[in-house]
């Protein structure tokens, strides 16, 4: 009897080789490659513009790139895109609600989606909202809550299938700062736990205190990548801080 073959975990939890994407003969993405390893926190820090959201966008299949290959946990994600979207989630900038229903209605519902039975939904959804000190809000109908509750009630609805990719855009946008910690204490258990995250954000000291590596988007394209010692490397300032390396190197110098 021929037996199984054993599971053997990919080298790379994402691979992007020389991704691109125009709209109407601009070039938003150029040449993308990025290679990030599973349980890395991974930073993609660019001006407006620069191409993060649309890289984004094309790697959790949202957008179909005009070139190159991605490829999730090695799954190939231009050719299996639904294996591929199995183990990843995506969580936009503005938060995406049903209104009407209530933070544990809600999960349980996208629970639901992802066939995970019953009492397990209950389960996960009881764990994330009180993980997120959303429980006291969890029979409000999340047309009542405000904006940073709504935000976490997303971030739970993305983290309620256990993804092994957590790809998000400017979570931390109009945050309080109590609301910001919960969310920042909250992904880093979740790598600790293994779960590999991907952070497009504008707050750099946030970037500069979470992530391990950082590629930095200017124009459509990478222009650095490294840990924060590396990239301070690049520009000869041993105490250069986040800030002071993204402007050197993601703000072209007519912009600065």
């Amino acid at each position: 009897m021929d037996r199984p073959e054993p599971y053997i975990e990919p080298a790379y939890a994402l691979m992007l080789q020389q991704v691109g994407k125009s709209f109407d003969g601009k070039v938003a993405v150029r040449d993308l490659s990025l290679a990030i390893r599973p349980g890395e926190f991974y930073g993609l820090l660019g001006a407006n513009g620069a191409g993060k959201t649309t890289s984004l966008r094309m790697t959790v299949g949202l957008l179909a790139p005009d070139r190159g290959s991605i490829e999730v946990f090695g799954i190939d994600a231009l050719q299996r895109p639904s294996d591929a979207k199995q183990v990843l989630a995506w969580l936009p900038d503005e938060p995406m609600l049903y209104d009407q229903l209530t933070p544990l209605e809600y999960l349980e519902f996208v629970a639901g989606l992802w066939r995970i039975e019953a009492r397990e939904a209950a389960a996960r959804a009881g764990e994330l909202l009180d993980r997120l000190d959303l429980w006291s809000q969890r029979d409000t109908r999340c047309a009542a809550l405000s904006r940073g509750m709504k935000q976490k009630v997303s971030l739970a609805g993305a983290l309620v299938h256990d993804p092994r990719l957590l790809i998000l855009d400017e979570p931390l946008t109009g945050l309080d700062p109590a609301i910001q910690r919960e969310v920042k204490d909250l992904l880093l258990a979740r790598t600790d736990a293994g779960c590999t995250i991907i952070l497009a954000t504008h707050i750099l000291d946030v970037a500069e205190r979470l992530v391990d590596r950082i590629g930095i988007l200017r124009g459509g394209e990478l222009v650095a990548e490294g840990t924060l010692a590396e990239l301070r490397t690049r520009t000869g300032r041993d105490d250069a801080t986040l800030e002071d390396i993204f402007l050197a190197l993601a703000v072209a110098p007519a912009d600065a």
